[in-house]
């Protein structure tokens, strides 16, 4: 019987390196998860039409007018909800988006990101 615990000369020791995170980054990832994770699909031709008023900066096919205005087009779904949410919730601040944001319901942030998601990305043409 051993009496120390086995190790072997060719042992890999691995480490896993965490990020720390507040709680209420998490708590949005999570809501947005939950939300848009378990719904029904998304109305893509809803999207498209709410986002009119996104054109003035991320341009017609959601691509981004100048060099500091972020591409939506071809972008994950849960990615492009999550950031909507965490922009109408305050966790994450922008001049801009944050009070465009705020009047989103679920429904409207599900078909914008379904429509967005649904574009083919920069450079995929």
């Amino acid at each position: 019987m051993l009496k120390q615990p086995f190790t072997s000369k060719l042992s890999v020791h691995c480490t896993l390196k965490t990020k720390q995170y507040p709680i209420s980054s998490l708590l949005v990832v999570l809501s947005a998860i939950l939300t848009f994770g378990c719904t029904a699909e998304a109305d893509i031709q809803a999207g498209k039409l709410a986002a009119i008023q996104c054109q003035a900066c991320h341009g017609k096919d959601g691509i981004g007018i100048t060099p500091q205005t972020p591409n939506l087009a071809g972008q994950k779904e849960l990615y492009l909800s999550t950031q909507l949410v965490a922009y109408r919730s305050g966790s994450r601040k922008n001049s801009i988006m944050s009070p465009l944001a705020k009047p989103l319901s679920d429904e409207d942030i599900a078909n914008l990101a379904a429509y967005f998601a649904s574009l083919p990305a920069a450079g995929s043409r």
